[in-house]
């Protein structure tokens, strides 16, 4: 009887305190609901939740913007770096990493080229289509253990195009120092000197050096002129160049620097609405060919090439001269429906009236260079006869690979009618040019025959390896590349020959090759190329091929 007064207030304690407790969670999520609640209504207000720039972001949210450089998720996560690096400016990287998903980042690339586009009322895109050939320029060119785009000349070349003027230096040796650095003479490292007439933002006779300064083919941007010195950098070395007291030639060296690496100014202007475009079919026919070169890791090259026999096309005479006209309309889009990319030109086709009837066989041929995404497309394309009225269409799955960086791989290996080099005002300009290269490509027939060559003519041979491991020591590959081309009736090898990487230039994670062989020299037949380059440092091998026949 003594405890039960004690049991009953012990009881009511606790009552009290599990009610108090309920009640206090309440009150909690009553404040949370009304936080909530006016965090929305403040968000609707603005108009952020329709603008996936400016809505607030959960923690969540926020890694995954942060994963958006980094490529955790998805290839275009790592858009910003591996693509636009040299021209996206931090306000554009800072909004694409607050995007929260894949749609909104496409979108966003989208609106990004669309800013940059000279000419918004037509369908292409001329700067993004520059961009990518000097990206796929500076990559053959200036590698050097790391892409060339990523290099100090292959960001000032993507930039600014090729200079007025190149000073080059490439062993060094003896240098005459002018008299602004000193005067006399010294032993130098090897370096570069490009002089630019004009830089806009810059200024007027724009002077950029490179040095080499570890003699392995990794030329780094300075505004020290002792640093290509080598005598200066030696314990007994010789006194190093002079150095300007003028504190503003210092400054203005400075600024030069900085402003001739900063990303091009961009013109913000409304979105252009993409026009869409019917594909009729009628009957004409031709045939397609669509090759793939790496521009960056995560961007292709796709040249595509349209041939069109000459029988199919309805020539009108006009002064001894008979001429065809052919119209070309393509369209690519994604598997979801979204337009890439679209094109369309005019080709005009002259022959002398007198050989049109031997020159039926022959082929008019058309190529356009498309940069795109490793992915699936749709691609469909619509050839028009203009005198004669004929329409032909031709629609097929496109699949752009992904050339990434864990294993050896190649682009396509390309058979070529004609394969020379370009003068370096049109280095990556127009059609077939890749890099400083002409490569008119041929293409198979529908029938799966291959491309035929006759006697005289030169059959030419394109192709690069990328991903080719780089010695630590060296910082240069070591490879071989052997050919053979084989009788496919034989089977027999009828040519060989075989390459290392120390005999080619400019050699690094990336290689260019390119092989021409006389048609007279092979009998009629068809033949196969065979390629196969071995990997000494990364121990792996790839073997492409390309058939080929001989008349």
């Amino acid at each position: 009887m003594f405890w039960a007064p004690f049991r009953l207030n012990f009881l009511c304690l606790i009552v009290f305190l599990v009610a108090s407790f309920r009640l206090a969670v309440v009150a909690q999520s009553r404040v949370q609901d009304d936080k909530s609640t006016n965090s929305g209504q403040a968000a609707s207000a603005t108009g952020q939740e329709q603008d996936p720039l400016k809505r607030p972001l959960s923690k969540k949210q926020q890694k995954a913007g942060r994963d958006a450089i980094s490529g955790k998720e998805h290839s275009l996560r790592k858009w910003p770096d591996e693509d636009v690096s040299v021209i996206i400016t931090k306000e554009e990287r800072d909004a694409f990493i607050l995007l929260s998903n894949e749609e909104e980042r496409e979108r966003y690339t989208e609106i990004f080229w669309q800013n940059r586009d000279p000419t918004p009322d037509t369908i292409e895109n001329e700067y993004r289509d520059e961009y990518y050939r000097r990206v796929a320029y500076a990559n053959e060119r200036f590698s050097s253990g790391v892409p060339g785009s990523k290099t100090d000349r292959g960001r000032i070349y993507i930039l600014h195009g090729p200079p007025d003027e190149i000073e080059s230096h490439p062993s060094g040796g003896t240098y005459e120092r002018p008299l602004q650095q000193g005067g006399g003479t010294t032993t130098t490292f090897p370096f570069e000197t490009w002089r630019y007439r004009y830089l806009e933002g810059v200024g007027d006779d724009v002077v950029l050096e490179f040095v080499d300064s570890c003699m392995c083919g990794d030329y780094h941007m300075t505004i020290d002129p002792t640093e290509k010195d080598a005598l200066a950098h030696t314990p007994m070395g010789r006194p190093p160049f002079p150095r300007q007291n003028d504190g503003s030639g210092q400054l203005d060296a400075l600024r030069i620097f900085v402003g001739a690496q900063r990303p091009p100014q961009v013109r913000f202007k409304d979105l252009q609405e993409i026009v869409s475009h019917k594909v009729n079919f009628n009957l004409i026919s031709f045939d397609v060919l669509a090759n793939f070169v790496r521009a960056t890791s995560d961007t292709v090259l796709v040249p595509i090439t349209i041939q069109i026999k000459n029988r199919d096309i309805t020539f009108v005479n006009t002064n001894g001269v008979e001429r065809g006209t052919v119209n070309i309309f393509g369209r690519l889009t994604t598997l979801t429906g979204r337009v890439a990319q679209t094109f369309e030109d005019t080709v005009h086709v002259d022959i002398p009236h007198d050989l049109l009837a031997k020159s039926a066989e022959r082929a008019a041929v058309y190529g356009k260079a498309l940069p795109l995404q490793p992915r699936r497309y749709l691609l469909e394309l619509v050839v028009k006869d203009v005198n004669g009225g004929r329409l032909g269409t031709w629609r097929h799955e496109l699949h752009v690979p992904d050339f990434n960086d864990d294993r050896l791989v190649s682009s396509s290996l390309i058979v070529a009618d004609r394969m020379e080099a370009v003068p370096t005002t049109n280095v990556g300009q127009g059609n077939f040019v890749i890099g400083d290269t002409y490569v008119r490509s041929r293409v198979p027939g529908a029938d799966g025959k291959p491309v035929t060559f006759r006697h005289g003519q030169k059959i030419g041979f394109w192709m690069q390896i990328y991903n080719l491991g780089v010695d630590e020591k060296t910082h240069h590959p070591s490879a071989t590349v052997g050919y053979d081309v084989v009788n496919r009736a034989s089977g027999k090898s009828v040519i060989h020959s075989q390459q290392s990487t120390s005999q080619m230039r400019h050699a690094g994670d990336q290689i260019t090759l390119q092989k021409t062989l006389a048609a007279s020299d092979l009998q009629a037949g068809i033949y196969e190329l065979r390629v196969k380059i071995n990997d000494e440092v990364s121990k792996q091998t790839i073997e492409p091929s390309a058939a080929f026949g001989v008349e």
